[in-house]
Order: C-alpha cells, then sequence, then structure tokens
C-alpha cells in the first residue's frame, strides 16, 4: 500500500524496551513518531495501544505524553481532548511556525495561552525551529508563558544554550511548575547543569540505559557532592552520547529507524511513510559510516543492562 498501516506490536516492543531501560515516560507523537503523517483516529490507536501495554506489563505510573503539531487552536484542543479519552497524561504542543517570519512573541503567547485555557491536559510547550519555518519563542515569553496554570514545560529542540539558560536558569519562573527538557541528547549534561531536568531524545530511543545513566550520574553526584570521579564519568558518557547522536543529527527519524532495526531488530530499517520512506541514502555503504560508533554504543548498553542499575 502506498501508506503502511500503523505497527502498534512493534511500537508496544519498543515502549516495553524503553521503560526496562529506564525511561519515566513516553513522549508518542512527537517527531520521531512521525505524528504529521498519522490520521487522527491513528493518532488514538497509537496512544491507547500503549497505555494499555504499559499497564499490563506493569508500568501504569509511566506517562504517556501526546505530541500535537496543529496550527488551529480549536483543532489543538480538540487533538488534546482525544489524546486524554486515549489515555494521554501530557499534551506536548508544536508552536504555530506557518506564518513564523510575521509571527509576533505577543502572538504566540497569545496562541498558546489560549491552546492552554482549553486543554484538559497540562501543556508542555514543543519549541523546536528546525520544523517550525524557524519560530523562536524569546526568553521573556517563556518567563510568561511559564506563570500559566496549566503550562507545566517546555522541550527546547535546539542548540542556542544561551536561550536555553535564560529559560532553564530564570528566577522569574517558578521551576516546581515548570519544567525544561532538552530535546537533543548531545545538550544533555550541558541543560542538566543550567537547571534543566532530563532529555526527551532520539538516541535514547535506541541505548536508553547509556542516557539514563548518564542522567543519574549527574543526579546521584549532585546529591552526594561531586568528585571528579563523576565529572570524568559524566564527560565520558555524553561524549559517548555525543558521537552517536551525530547520525540522528544527520538523519533524523530516518536513522533512528534504521539503527533500531540493525541494532536490536525492531522494526525496519527501511523507512516510515512517505516521503521518509526507503532508510538512508547508501544503504548498507552509508551504514558503514556509522557502524563502528553504533557497535560501541551497543556494547556499553549491553554492559549497563547486564549491570541491572536501570530499569
Amino acid at each position: 500500500p502506498v501508506t503502511p498501516p500503523l505497527d502498534t506490536k512493534t511500537q508496544s516492543e519498543h515502549s516495553l524496551f524503553l521503560v526496562r531501560g529506564g525511561i519515566k515516560g513516553l513522549v508518542i507523537l512527537g517527531s520521531t513518531g512521525e505524528a504529521i503523517f498519522l490520521r487522527n483516529k491513528e493518532r488514538n490507536e497509537l496512544i491507547s495501544s500503549q497505555r494499555k501495554t504499559l499497564d499490563e506489563n506493569g508500568y501504569k505510573d509511566r506517562p504517556i505524553i501526546a505530541g500535537t503539531a496543529t496550527q488551529q487552536i480549536d483543532d489543538t484542543v480538540e487533538m488534546i481532548k482525544e489524546s486524554k479519552d486515549a489515555g494521554a497524561e501530557y499534551a506536548m504542543v508544536l508552536g504555530p511556525g506557518y506564518f513564523a517570519p510575521s509571527t509576533s512573541q505577543q502572538g504566540i503567547q497569545k496562541w498558546f495561552e489560549a491552546v492552554a485555557d482549553r486543554s484538559v491536559l497540562p501543556v508542555m510547550i514543543y519549541h523546536y525551529p528546525g520544523v517550525t519555518n524557524n519560530l523562536h519563542i524569546s526568553p521573556a515569553t517563556f518567563e510568561k508563558l511559564a506563570a500559566h496554570p496549566n503550562i507545566v514545560g517546555t522541550k527546547l529542540s535546539h542548540g542556542i544554550i544561551d536561550d536555553q539558560t535564560l529559560i532553564a536558569a530564570s528566577p522569574r519562573i517558578d521551576h516546581d511548575h515548570f519544567y525544561v527538557f532538552t530535546g537533543l541528547g548531545q545538550n544533555l549534561l550541558p541543560v542538566l547543569t543550567i537547571g534543566g531536568v532530563a532529555a526527551i531524545d532520539g538516541l535514547a530511543g535506541i541505548f536508553p540505559r547509556i542516557v539514563v545513566r548518564l542522567f543519574r550520574l549527574y543526579n546521584d553526584s549532585a546529591a552526594k557532592g561531586t568528585t571528579k570521579e563523576d565529572i570524568k564519568a559524566m564527560r565520558d558518557l555524553q561524549f559517548r552520547i555525543c558521537e552517536g547522536e551525530k547520525l540522528v543529527a544527520r538523519w533524523a527519524v530516518v536513522g533512528i529507524k534504521e539503527a533500531l532495526a540493525r541494532m536490536w531488530g525492531m522494526g525496519s530499517k527501511t523507512g516510515g511513510r512517505l516521503p521518509l520512506a526507503g532508510g538512508f541514502e547508501g544503504g548498507d555503504e552509508e551504514w558503514k559510516k556509522w557502524e563502528k560508533t553504533f557497535q560501541g554504543l551497543r556494547e556499553l548498553e549491553e554492559q549497563f543492562k547486564a549491570e541491572g542499575k536501570e530499569g
């Protein structure tokens, strides 16, 4: 078929792979989830199937964050309601970027407030300039939006570290209410040091234990007092993560799916729905450029699994 059917069986396998690797919540229908290629019926089926999978396997405590990527306020609100009915606990709302060059900060603020006022789920702001026509949400706008009682956090999928700092460390934001996540695993350690709480990341979809280990190393060392050995261990892990993230940066969802299939036999390495079907350009020859790095990451992931510290 032109549009392949929804594969909830593999999605369930992957969801369990993630939570057993220590992931504490799942974003479903984000960018890597190819949400923009799904019909509403499929979106709801995907959420409900994963809620059922988590619940039946002892993970009722793992929340589902459902993505939305529509520009229209009423449609966004309706999509959030359907997501809640299907089993989601939070909504991750992509900014309205079609008219980004003409959109003011006041307009962005009012758009998100209009969604949050009517949303039946707590809202996370998904700030991803790369897919929203370079829509920029300023730190000052984030400070205003963070004061909304139904806006509880943000995923920052960009590398502008000064903006991230001005949001995650802002004294004008209540950080017990509004939480900052990086969307880039290669930024995890720097973002944790400036007040971010975690990552929602593509490489974690392939090697969850490695990313979780860095997260726990940081928090454990902060609690007991960070040593030089802790700093070295965190730097070493961040370095390994950055090596793997080069594939994610180059190939995005196509690369994540290909690596997941090649490393763990999950899903198909031929990509997703059109226009992303077909996998890497270059196939096996392209994979050879990444194989050594990813084999090393797999060995590290399996080492951490054997140690039994995640899950």
